[in-house]
């Protein structure tokens, strides 16, 4: 089997290459490096199977080598990345998934999208399941990745519909694990940084506002789940067990043994105030079921965060 990933060098895309590469023919890999890292796929660029092509998927790109599987995964996918680099998160989105639906067309190959919990908003109802069409604002701050993954999801039942593409959705809730970017806003890296360095942990508003945190393992599980499952369909991936953004503090205090105080500040506009995903179409179509519970997946996270970044105490 062939795989063409885009995003692939990212922190989602190194751990499924993790998975695939020992039984794929060959995996082809397409990142800008503009948040991915040729560090995260530095161990597969010697194998024979593995191919990396500094590409943006904005950008056509001719491919003649037929693909079994196109995954797109190519996105800026954390508040600070896609803050910085609007314009090139919405062409990702539109016109790189326009492209890389292009590809899985010419080739009749099976077609994956990452798409993400965030195109529900901030939402009504909990948990979210995915009939619910959201809550989400197309121009605030957040908007440029809300509408890109949206329009990507629109894209793709639009091959679905007029071209018969074999095409899965996945709306990917909070990750995390090994390989993430330590300075990319993200919470769980924000808090296990600035407890090991005994610096103020920050919390934006109240910190009762929930999320449902997934472990990398668990997600690329569900990932491959949604890759093989044989018919069009749109799937949540993620964890279930949600949890207070202060609860998360006061856990990554005492994993970390940190002298460091929590302090507050205001919330950003439209962040959401809860988000936690109904996995029951997740697990009883795709038999789908994260087994990591948050204490083992923090301590593995933090021991690597401790094993590779010289800012760190």
């Amino acid at each position: 089997m062939k795989y063409l990933i885009t995003g692939g060098a990212g922190f989602i895309g190194s751990h499924l290459i993790g998975k695939i590469i020992t039984k794929a023919d060959k995996v082809i890999v397409l990142d800008n490096l503009l948040t991915g890292s040729k560090k995260n796929i530095e161990k597969f660029i010697k194998l024979d199977n593995f191919e990396f092509k500094p590409h943006d998927i904005q950008h056509h790109y001719d491919i003649s080598e037929k693909m079994d599987y196109v995954i797109h995964l190519a996105s800026c996918a954390s508040p600070l990345a896609y803050t910085k680099f609007p314009i090139n998160t919405l062409k990702s989105g539109s016109i790189g998934t326009i492209n890389a639906l292009g590809i899985a067309r010419k080739f009749n190959s099976k077609f994956l999208l990452s798409s993400t919990s965030e195109i529900y908003g901030d939402p009504k109802i909990s948990p979210q399941s995915e009939d619910y069409w959201g809550n989400v604002n197309p121009t605030g701050p957040r908007s440029m990745y809300d509408e890109s993954k949206r329009f990507a999801e629109a894209a793709t039942q639009a091959y679905v519909s007029e071209y018969d593409l074999n095409a899965n959705i996945i709306r990917i809730f909070n990750t995390y694990g090994e390989n993430m970017q330590l300075n990319d806003g993200r919470v769980v890296t924000n808090f296990i940084v600035q407890a090991l360095n005994n610096d103020n942990i920050t919390i934006y508003g109240d910190g009762l506002q929930t999320r449902s945190f997934s472990y990398i393992e668990d997600t690329v599980n569900g990932l491959l789940l949604a890759l093989n499952y044989p018919k069009s369909e749109i799937f949540n991936i993620g964890n279930d067990n949600e949890m207070s953004i202060k609860d998360l503090a006061t856990l990554i205090l005492e994993l970390t043994k940190s002298d460091s105080k929590i302090i507050y500040k205001k919330l950003p506009v439209d962040d959401p105030l809860q988000r936690k995903p109904d996995l029951t179409k997740s697990k009883k179509i795709l038999g789908y079921q994260p087994k990591i519970d948050i204490v083992t997946g923090l301590s593995k996270t933090i021991q690597w965060i401790k094993n590779n970044s010289n800012k760190i105490v």
